[in-house]
């Protein structure tokens, strides 16, 4: 399993057989490495409805007929569009032909500005495990630290952990280390920071003060596990 990072928290999961991709946001993003002409995903997973997450969905999934997978609301949103969705929701899981997903809660907000401003609400934000290739990989989507973070470790064998540090709008680097330790994980990735001056931190401090293992990744470079 290949996991590359593009900035913000747009992860790409690459199988044998599959690419994945979870909060795809190309367009806009001056943190990303790629075009939205070279993300060609099999499946999009969302965990919620802000436009940092899940703005480039819908183009990116007319363009290569990619399946959705998001909580509920937000699957029924584009669902209502015509594309090809899967809604689920926090607490399901459900074993795919190329993974196995589960929705895991955050507590953050979720919804989508539409063109001309209009704000759809999109259901509960979400973080999500995702297991492949014997290995379970969670994304934290946006969210403050709490403490079922510490079940979430307990239950699962967790290889590797993406984690929101930029704060103001998540958690910041010192509740995200906490969320590191409670969660775990074999490894320790930072994401959601420096994609805009409000979330500025410095990735490499955070690495240093986890008790675990963790590591900086710059958009495009990648893990393989």
């Amino acid at each position: 399993m290949k996991l590359t990072f593009h900035g913000q928290s747009a992860l790409e999961i690459t199988t044998e057989k599959h690419s994945i991709w979870v909060d795809p946001f190309i367009s806009g993003n001056t943190f990303c490495d790629v075009e939205i002409g070279d993300v060609k995903p099999d499946v999009i997973l969302l965990t919620h409805g802000h436009n940092d997450h899940a703005g480039d969905a819908e183009e990116i999934a007319k363009r290569n007929n990619s399946l959705i997978v998001a909580p509920f609301e937000l699957a029924e949103y584009f669902g209502s569009k015509g594309l090809n969705v899967h809604p689920m929701h926090i607490g399901g899981g459900y074993q795919f032909e190329w993974g196995h997903v589960k929705w895991t809660q955050a507590f953050h907000g979720s919804s989508f500005t539409e063109e001309d401003g209009t704000v759809v609400y999109t259901g509960m934000p979400a973080g999500l495990l995702f297991t492949a290739e014997g290995k379970t990989i969670y994304h934290a989507g946006d969210t403050a630290l709490f403490s079922d973070m510490k079940m979430i470790g307990e239950r699962n064998d967790i290889d590797v952990a993406f984690l929101p540090i930029g704060d103001n709008f998540t958690m910041g680097p010192e509740d995200a280390a906490t969320a590191s330790e409670w969660l775990n994980a074999n490894l320790t990735v930072p994401i959601h920071y420096n994609t805009y001056p409000v979330i500025e931190q410095d990735p490499d401090k955070f690495v240093a003060s986890l008790k675990r293992d963790g590591k900086v990744l710059k958009p495009g470079e990648f893990i393989e596990r």
